[in-house]
């Protein structure tokens, strides 16, 4: 069985247990708990495919390996992995489907389609181990770009867990927190830095994959359609941010989405 065959079992295992979970707990975040997970899984069976000798593959598991740990560190002091921990966007939806129409969603957005991008994301490891060309420049250079990007997340990630400690004593000594969202630091220059890093970090493993083959191959899929899940997750976000708290749209004409940008100006007197 190729490193590939067993990714696929393992994709199997996940979904059905994610699904089943899902199923009996009435809680849809299970995808979410492992998300930082499994992708350490997938990139550490194509590099122990290579006897773990192959230099590309050994520095992709590692930058992977932090990845998740640094991932799953943040999830857990938010209390992803607690009882009733579910993404409060799930619960929103399920408001706004009927029952079986949102079981549909669970099987196959939530389960199948999410856990096949977390698979997609790991197999530039599967084309690195394909092409075992020597490690150069490219690869160092996409080394230093990730391990940039993971700083660049766990800074955003830090600012916004300070920032809701901050509301949270505000609102417990019966304050009204002001402002509302955060909008300093990172935040100044973009909407959700942290979802910016989290997409470089996964087109960077991509170009492991194309650095390692040279070409241009059909493995940045998964980058491809990580952008894609953000694109709409950041929508939905943010449409329901935006409901919350009016001075939110302020903001977004001020600030950039995602990419990292100088704040535009905006009159005082624009609502």
């Amino acid at each position: 069985m190729n490193a590939f065959q067993v990714c696929l079992w393992v994709f199997g295992a996940v979904c059905a247990g994610c699904w089943l979970l899902s199923v009996l707990t009435r809680e849809y975040s299970w995808v979410d708990r492992i998300w930082s997970l499994v992708p350490v899984a997938y990139a550490g069976i194509f590099a122990g495919h290579a006897g773990f000798a192959d230099p590309r593959l050994n520095v992709l598991f590692v930058l992977v390996a932090l990845w998740g740990a640094r991932l799953t560190f943040n999830f857990g002091r938010k209390g992803g992995y607690a009882r009733g921990g579910e993404d409060y966007r799930w619960a929103i939806l399920r408001g706004r489907m009927a029952p079986w129409w949102f079981q549909v969603f669970n099987l196959f957005f939530i389960t199948l389609f999410q856990n096949g991008i977390l698979l997609l994301i790991a197999v530039p490891a599967w084309t690195a181990l394909e092409h075992r060309t020597p490690f150069g420049v490219a690869d160092v250079l996409l080394a230093l770009a990730f391990l940039a990007c993971l700083a660049g997340e766990t800074v955003a990630d830090q600012q916004q867990w300070d920032f809701h400690r901050w509301k949270a004593a505000e609102q417990a000594a019966g304050r009204v927190p002001d402002p509302r969202f955060r909008q300093t630091g990172l935040f100044r220059f973009s909407r959700h830095p942290n979802f910016f890093f989290e997409q470089a970090q996964w087109w960077l493993v991509a170009g492991f994959g194309v650095a390692a083959a040279g070409a241009l191959t059909w493995t940045v899929a998964g980058a491809l359609l990580l952008t894609a899940l953000f694109v709409g997750s950041t929508i939905f976000t943010e449409s329901i941010t935006r409901g919350r708290y009016p001075e939110y749209a302020r903001y977004q004409r001020r600030t950039s989405p995602v990419v990292p940008w100088f704040p535009r100006r905006v009159p005082s007197t624009v609502d």
